[in-house]
């Protein structure tokens, strides 16, 4: 395959990828070479076929009429991107895991992720992503689901439980995930394994 070809083959990815999208080099290393790949992004960046977020993380860019601008893309869409250009394992945490939830309407100031990578904090536009280094026992091996879960409801505190909480999360999980939930959360904190079998139920 040419140079040319490979570049058809990335902008043809970008094109059928839902508005949003965030992209780093290796989410093409199946087509060429990292390093190409990272030029041939910077080249389809001026055509806003992409739009650069920071250093390496692009995104397949929405232009909003209404604000006259593009949009920037989803923190947690780029901090998920950042994840998978390093290799690192990450779950939401904090106040960010509550909102992806719906456990709260506040947007976070930090979206915080607990990482099995270094301590890292990245900013763009007026969101800021911070990476801090996990504790294998309540993160590890879990699913991506198991962990959000279990992360809110850390967050929440065992006091702040309410039965709105273990509705709502019923509501956000499919009864496959509260399956792998209740085996892959055994060995967690008491308490918060209590409230799993609850939701669970």
């Amino acid at each position: 395959m040419n140079r040319l070809n490979y570049m058809q083959e990335i902008r043809k990815r970008i094109e059928i990828a839902p508005i949003g999208s965030v992209f780093v080099a290796s989410d093409f290393a199946d087509i060429t070479e990292t390093k190409r790949v990272s030029e041939y992004l910077v080249r389809l960046s001026a055509d806003n076929t992409v739009k650069c977020v920071m250093r390496g993380v692009f995104y397949k860019p929405k232009y909003s009429k209404l604000l006259d601008e593009y949009i920037a893309p989803a923190p947690d869409a780029v901090a998920h991107a950042l994840a998978r250009n390093y290799g690192w394992t990450i779950f939401p945490c904090g106040d960010t895991a509550l909102n992806l939830l719906g456990l709260s309407t506040q947007v976070p100031v930090v979206w915080l992720y607990v990482s099995d990578g270094p301590y890292k904090e990245y900013s763009y536009d007026n969101a800021t992503i911070k990476y801090k280094h996990m504790t294998n026992k309540e993160v590890s091996k879990l699913s991506p689901k198991t962990a959000l879960v279990i992360q809110a409801l850390k967050t929440l505190g065992k006091d702040n439980i309410q039965s709105d909480t273990i509705e709502r999360i019923k509501e956000v999980t499919t009864t496959d995930e509260r399956k792998t939930m209740l085996i892959e959360a055994q060995y967690v904190t008491a308490w918060i394994y209590e409230v799993i079998k609850i939701i669970c139920r």
